[in-house]
């Protein structure tokens, strides 16, 4: 706060002297909080850093030791990302008769991701749990990494000419990442259930990603 005199006549003619208290300009900022206002800020430091959050996110998935910082500061830019990219890896092609190869569309996938999370969420919340929707669905979003890169690296194995070894191969690797995503997501939500009722809300959830890593071994070129 800042004090500043002031002097004026009031209505009488009478000289007036007080001073008037005026709140300072500076705001105080917590640790790791931007000092300016992000609303006058360029629209590329704005997208480098939200870019830079959902990157680091997403190492926390990889490496899931952090807990909170996933729920506290949730966002769905990187489950939109996700699905968007394993909805266009993973969509059929249809031939020049119209007949599809027995793929995924684009939008059962986008339908399959989004109201699965949605259910395992609901799941949750009907349990007791202490969490936000979007808190669950950001979690449940984040943890298909491990299953997008199962995808890419099968997409490449693809490109190959396939035999039992290949498939095999695919399938250990579909089945590592959706072993990884069920863990990643236990370590973020497994604090937010009841000690007796965890068990209820993992279920879903492995059901979740298992249907995801299925559609990921399920996937050829034919």
């Amino acid at each position: 706060m800042n004090e500043t005199k002031l002097e004026m006549f009031d209505d009488v003619g009478g000289f007036v002297e007080g001073e008037m208290s005026i709140p300072s300009t500076s705001k105080s900022t917590k640790p790791g909080e931007p000092d300016f206002n992000t609303l006058d800020e360029p629209i590329r430091e704005t997208i480098l850093r939200d870019v830079k959050t959902v990157g680091v996110k997403f190492t926390y998935v990889l490496f899931p030791k952090e807990k909170k910082t996933l729920l506290k500061e949730w966002d769905l830019w990187g489950p939109l990302v996700l699905c968007t990219f394993m909805a266009m890896i993973l969509q059929g092609s249809a031939d020049s008769n119209g007949d599809n190869d027995g793929g995924p569309e684009f939008a059962e996938v986008f339908v399959i991701v989004w109201i699965g999370s949605m259910i395992v969420t609901l799941n949750s919340k009907l349990l007791g749990g202490n969490i936000s929707f979007f808190q669950s669905v950001c979690v449940l979003g984040y943890c298909l990494l491990p299953v997008a890169l199962s995808l890419i690296i099968c997409r490449i194995i693809l490109l190959a000419e396939q035999t039992n070894l290949w498939f095999f191969l695919r399938f250990g690797i579909s089945m590592t990442g959706f072993v990884w995503a069920t863990y990643a997501s236990m370590i973020f939500l497994g604090d937010t259930q009841k000690p007796g009722r965890k068990a209820l809300a993992v279920y879903p959830i492995f059901l979740f990603y298992f249907i995801m890593s299925w559609l990921v071994i399920s996937h050829t070129n034919t």
